[in-house]
């Protein structure tokens, strides 16, 4: 089980290195990173933002509920979710989410892609499969997904705010207080960071597990698979390796 671990790492770092080398032609390589942003990023404020709502109203009537103590300030209600937002949901949350629908979609489009001899025969012309299909994927979704997670933080604190002014749950101008309480700009950064770290292992496992799909359409549909399970995991392990390094 060991040997077979490691020869997958080696090869992923064997297949990196084929996906980030010099593209060949800059203006395809610009064209195919905007057809993906729009088919990563774009396609995915929809669920990102609907969570962010609820998510957002969740956390503050679920903090509310639970700060009984007369002596606690409410506007401590909207510090709480302001910083639950930041530190966890908007990346690492937002992250297992898209680990689902952006994994699925490359490993998927690439081992189709596989299955069908696409790819066999980009390499039978010379060209690099792997850079040409991949890196576009790859960049757009490490790049831009820091943008995912600040419309994230901005809708789930705004579908906060609406549940405060529809249940008066607490005084608004206690949740807009507690929002702008103790504020550390470095948080954005560092969910930002999480989020680019994150997406870029989302989007090369799911390319590296659909680049070598073998069994035809069952063999692309367990590289998906496998692509949402290890992701998940990779994620939550480096949230905590990122956290305890960035933060403590």
């Amino acid at each position: 089980m060991l040997k077979r671990f490691l020869e997958s790492v080696g090869r992923y770092c064997l297949f990196l290195r084929m996906v980030f080398r010099k593209p060949e032609k800059w203006r395809i390589f610009w064209k195919q990173f905007v057809i993906e942003t729009d088919k990563l990023i774009i396609s995915s404020i929809l669920i990102v933002g609907v969570i962010s709502l609820f998510i957002g109203g969740v956390l503050v009537i679920q903090t509310a509920s639970n700060m009984s103590n007369p002596m606690l300030d409410r506007m401590l209600v909207g510090y709480m979710v302001r910083e639950t937002l930041v530190l966890e949901f908007c990346s690492t949350v937002v992250a297992l989410i898209l680990a689902g629908k952006m994994g699925s979609n490359i490993a998927s489009e690439i081992g189709s892609m596989r299955i069908s001899g696409q790819i066999d025969a980009m390499d039978m012309m010379g060209v690099n499969s792997a850079g040409f299909l991949v890196l576009p994927k790859v960049m757009s979704a490490t790049l831009l997904s820091p943008l995912l997670m600040m419309f994230s933080f901005v809708l789930g604190l705004l579908g906060g705010w609406g549940v405060v002014e529809l249940t008066e749950i607490i005084p608004a101008s206690k949740y807009i207080t507690g929002i702008k309480y103790a504020y550390n700009g470095f948080y954005v950064v560092y969910s930002g960071f999480k989020m680019a770290l994150f997406c870029f292992l989302i989007s090369s496992i799911s390319a590296y597990n659909g680049y070598y799909a073998a069994g035809g359409s069952l063999g692309v549909g367990e590289s998906s698979t496998k692509s949402i399970v290890i992701t998940s995991i990779l994620i939550l392990l480096f949230d905590l390796i990122v956290t305890q390094l960035m933060l403590y």
